[in-house]
């Protein structure tokens, strides 16, 4: 509270926040105007405690206040009415335009992730992302269709050329809305919530030659437009960026100092936040070594920026004031050039109020100025309180200005200072008697060198102490930082990134001279990129250093651990830990080494292998929510894990890879869930057959989890079956073939594989009828996990006499018609179900006719679509106990 009460405001606040967003918030303020009544009269007779606690509850209850009156981001319900699979005209105005990638390689979750466009099998077409605001929807009727009023956003991926598009521009097209799809898993990130954000509902597909313009509305020029002024601001700079990168300049400069098409999707991330272009390997490999933040537009490059402008200011003597001024202008300026979005917009807010903070404070301090420019942010929206981006910003400030500055203080920071204007004896009187022997022998070595190596080697040993001393705290910091932030990377991106400190100690002062140079670079450009040519090949040669650097560390295998975050406890406990630790390094010696001995102890806590949530002594089959896709999670009763499939992009035509994906539905869907059952580790990977829906989002799960082994059939003609066999062997799984007839026990269960025939081969694209049968059992306990087998292949099992009755069956094919023949149900006699099948999806499925045969042989079906996540517990016993939702 003395040192730095704006700080204990805004926790008081983020606890008011916290108890709005879980429990009911008229019970809490009843419950909290109570006790500050109680505490009124203690607080007035001068008891220091009961005022605290009184003030700390007002602080708690106004929290709680703003969370409930801050408004939500409109469901748009009225819009979303009309997303029902008909083609119907819309009108609205542009605010937003992008040109996408003439082969989608958007890494960047503005690229729609959920379905293919129209045209998308044409690798090399033409595509433009518009949003628009929506003011009229075509209503059909039977009889009549007219223009209805409505509102909210579409984003419309324009398939060809377009013409220039100006903010507010009317435009109609017949488009098909869609609903984003909503995975239904614990822990899987949500693409329909974040376009809801940006105030987009729906998007859809149409080819260009259907787009007409309207002209200019004539709406007044408002809060979408000025949005969308910002965003074309960002285009303009990042094609201009790219404009350089093509020019006869840059070409005619020596390979390395040449920027090529991949430099300039990183620094358009870096300077603009464009991400449109950024590569995706490169992506991977930043992500990796835990410096991805580097090369995309944060909260780091504005508080880098803020930091850069303030201290040349500095150094130019103006004054505090004017100091202060003008690094809030040039902020500003420089955050609306990247398109404002909100993690730029927070870190301007915490930028500006923490300046104006440190000018208000008589002693400039760090926390009180963080707590300042928190209450700041939370006060103006609350909900940012969850977002990982102001959660991390915080935590870094307060990792460096909270433990590792102070820390440093009780340590060798006096000597570091002691180190500087070693000439001027009479700064020695000041100082405490070890500081000022400290100068005596420093003065005494330099009258040595001064001896040997002429006069201007006196001051050899000073510098060499006070740059020693501070490189010394650079590293302090480096490492405070990456401790503190172990609980963030572990929590939302189940990242443990081992080389993550000497990655960014080695990249940040690259990245400290490149941002600066690719800066001048693009002003160069603007004027002649033959201006241009110079600062360009000075950013070439740091920026190919830099990602030389990167993909290095990013290939050793221990770079970058995937694991599960830690429970809601021990996060808590971690938490509680660091704000000790806060006050510790402020005390007395003692103290401050207990502080130094607890932050790698927590660290260690949240990293610590804890076991995986299973149900023991039963099979448990888990059909995870993928959308139209497949993945199942099988768990021996002896608690080995096996993988059925990941899921993926649906279709067959185009087949999907790493290489080019946007979004990776076993990055964000399937490995989320499987980290929420605390696994680190899968022991089998099973590939059905080779279709995106299922192998989709394999690679990636492969990737997180190691595998022991993966499982497949026959080897058709693929590419991206190929890459996923090449990926097994660099990360050492051992790639077993299965075919019919083939039977082995593994964890407790015996497995029998009932399909492909071992004589059947697929030199073609991949068939349905490739897929991998398994029937898994335990005592009298069994599931029949069934692929996308159709007809054929059911009979081929049918002749062989394999197909026996199950317990449970995963339903072939996602219930589609050329699956689930009546003799084939016959045989299996299911008692339960699952259909693994995306709500809405355009194929039809399940179809009506394998509802009936599966009603008629009385056996219960569950769905993804309908359910979401489903899980079946069986015992030795024959037992079956289903579990909707979530699994034990």
């Amino acid at each position: 509270m003395r040192r730095a009460p704006t700080l204990a405001a805004a926790i008081w606040f983020a606890l008011g926040i916290v108890m709005a967003h879980q429990w009911q918030p008229t019970i809490v303020l009843l419950i909290a105007l109570a006790l500050l009544t109680a505490l009124l009269w203690p607080g007035l007779r001068g008891s220091g405690w009961a005022s605290i606690t009184a003030v700390a509850g007002v602080w708690i209850v106004v929290g709680l206040w703003c969370a409930q009156i801050q408004p939500t981001p409109p469901s748009q319900q009225a819009l979303l009415s009309y997303a029902d699979g008909l083609s119907r005209t819309v009108r609205g105005r542009v605010i937003r335009v992008r040109e996408l990638p003439p082969q989608p390689e958007n890494n960047d979750a503005d690229a729609d992730p959920t379905f293919w466009t129209e045209g998308q099998n044409d690798a090399q077409a033409h595509a433009v992302s518009i949003d628009l605001a929506v003011e009229a929807v075509e209503e059909v009727t039977p009889d009549v269709a007219w223009m209805a009023s409505t509102s909210g956003g579409v984003r419309m991926t324009v398939i060809g050329p377009v013409p220039d598009l100006h903010c507010g521009e009317l435009l109609e097209a017949p488009l098909r809305m869609k609903v984003p799809e909503r995975y239904r898993d614990p822990g899987a990130w949500q693409y329909a919530d974040y376009l809801l954000q940006q105030g987009i509902g729906a998007h859809a597909s149409v080819k260009a030659p259907r787009v007409v313009r309207l002209g200019q509305a004539a709406s007044p020029w408002g809060q979408s437009d000025l949005q969308c002024r910002l965003y074309a601001a960002q285009t303009w700079a990042a094609s201009r960026m790219e404009g350089f990168v093509h020019s006869r300049a840059n070409r005619a400069l020596p390979g390395v100092m040449q920027l090529h098409a991949d430099d300039a999707g990183m620094l358009n991330a870096m300077l603009f936040g464009d991400r449109t272009r950024l590569s995706h390997t490169l992506r991977i490999g930043f992500e990796r070594t835990g410096s991805f933040h580097l090369f995309v537009v944060s909260g780091m490059h504005v508080a880098l920026l803020a930091g850069g402008v303030f201290f040349l200011a500095r150094r130019l003597r103006l004054g505090e004031w004017s100091v202060s001024l003008l690094t809030i202008a040039l902020t500003t300026g420089y955050a609306l050039l990247t398109g404002f979005g909100a993690p730029v917009q927070r870190a301007l807010t915490m930028a500006t109020v923490f300046l104006v903070a440190r000018l208000l404070s008589r002693d400039r301090n760090v926390l009180n100025a963080l707590g300042a420019a928190s209450l700041a942010v939370l006060v103006w929206s609350p909900r940012s309180l969850f977002e990982t981006s102001f959660q991390m910003t915080f935590l870094a400030i307060l990792a460096i200005g909270g433990i590792a500055v102070p820390l440093g203080e009780h340590s060798f920071l006096p000597h570091a200072r002691a180190a500087r204007k070693i000439g001027d004896r009479w700064l020695d009187v000041g100082m405490p008697p070890h500081l000022a022997q400290l100068r005596v022998m420093l003065r005494i070595w330099g009258d040595a060198f001064q001896q040997l190596f002429g006069q201007r080697a006196s001051r050899a040993p000073a510098a060499l102490v006070r740059c020693s001393l501070w490189a010394l705290e650079l590293a302090l910091i480096g490492v405070i930082a990456e401790m503190i932030m172990v609980l963030p990377m572990a929590l939302y991106f189940h990242r443990a990134t081992m080389f993550a400190l000497p990655a960014n100690m080695a990249s940040i002062p690259l990245v400290a001279v490149l941002a600066p140079m690719a800066v001048i670079t693009f002003l160069a450009s603007l004027l002649s990129p033959w201006l241009a040519m110079a600062p360009g090949a000075g950013t070439a040669l740091l920026l190919h250093g830099i990602t030389s650097l990167i993909g290095g560390v990013s290939r050793i295998q221990m770079a970058d651990l995937r694991i599960p975050g830690p429970v809601w406890w021990i996060a808590l406990g971690v938490l509680g830990c660091w704000i000790f630790c806060c006050w510790a390094v402020r005390q007395s010696g003692r103290w401050a080494s207990i502080a130094a001995v607890l932050l790698p102890l927590a660290a260690a806590v949240v990293l610590w292998t804890e076991p995986a949530t299973v149900t023991p002594n039963v099979m448990e089959v888990t059909a995870i929510d993928v959308g139209q896709g497949d993945s199942i999670l099988v768990i021996s009763p002896t608690g080995k894990t096996m993988l059925v499939d990941a899921g993926g992009p649906t279709g067959t035509v185009k087949e999907i890879s790493d290489a080019t994906s946007r979004f990776d539905v076993g990055e964000e869907v399937v490995s989320p869930y499987l980290w929420s059952r605390r696994l680190r580790r899968l022991d089998v990977i099973a590939l059905s057959h080779a279709h995106s829906d299922h192998m989709g989002g394999m690679a990636a799960v492969m990737r997180n989890f190691r595998p022991r082994e993966l499982w497949v059939s026959i080897d058709p003609a693929s590419a991206a079956y190929q890459s996923l066999l090449l990926e097994a062997k660099q990360l050492g799984v051992t790639v077993r073939h299965l075919h019919a007839g083939d039977g082995f026990v593994w964890g407790g269960t015996q497995i029998d594989v009932l399909a492909p025939e071992a004589g059947y081969i697929n030199h073609g694209a991949p068939t349905n009828n490739d897929s991998l049968v398994l029937r898994v059992a335990d005592g009298k306990a069994s599931v029949l996990l069934e692929g996308d087998a159709e007809a054929a292949s059911e009979r081929a099992m049918l002749s062989f006499g394999r197909v026996q009755p199950v317990t449970l069956l995963k339903v072939g094919h996602h219930g589609s018609q050329t699956s689930s023949t009546a003799v084939f149900l016959a045989a299996a006699a299911p008692q339960d179900a699952i259909i693994s099948v995306g709500r809405g999806n355009t194929f039809g499925h399940p179809r009506t006719e394998v509802i009936d045969r599966l009603a008629a042989a009385h056996t219960h079906l569950y769905r993804t679509d309908e359910f979401g996540l489903t899980t079946f517990l069986l015992s030795r016993d024959g037992q079956l106990r289903e579990v909707l939702g979530a699994a034990d």
